[in-house]
């Protein structure tokens, strides 16, 4: 869904989000992200990145992390 979240005094249009894994770890390793309308933004999963940090608080708000292929 369109979301509008703030990280670091910056307003971040977040639509779409999805976890990518390793392939030989299987673990999720980062999100691939539609952020203000650039497509495929690769963010990792640290919570110092203030894409990240929106991303967090646009689950909060209700969304969900799409599951990795």
């Amino acid at each position: 869904s369109y979301s509008r979240f703030r990280a670091i005094g910056v307003i971040m249009n977040i639509t779409f989000v999805k976890y990518v894994k390793d392939p030989i770890t299987e673990k999720n390793i980062s999100v691939m992200a539609t952020i203000d309308g650039n497509e495929n933004l690769c963010v990792p999963l640290d919570t110092d990145n203030r894409h990240y940090q929106a991303i967090l608080e646009w689950v909060a708000d209700g969304n969900t992390i799409e599951e990795a292929d």
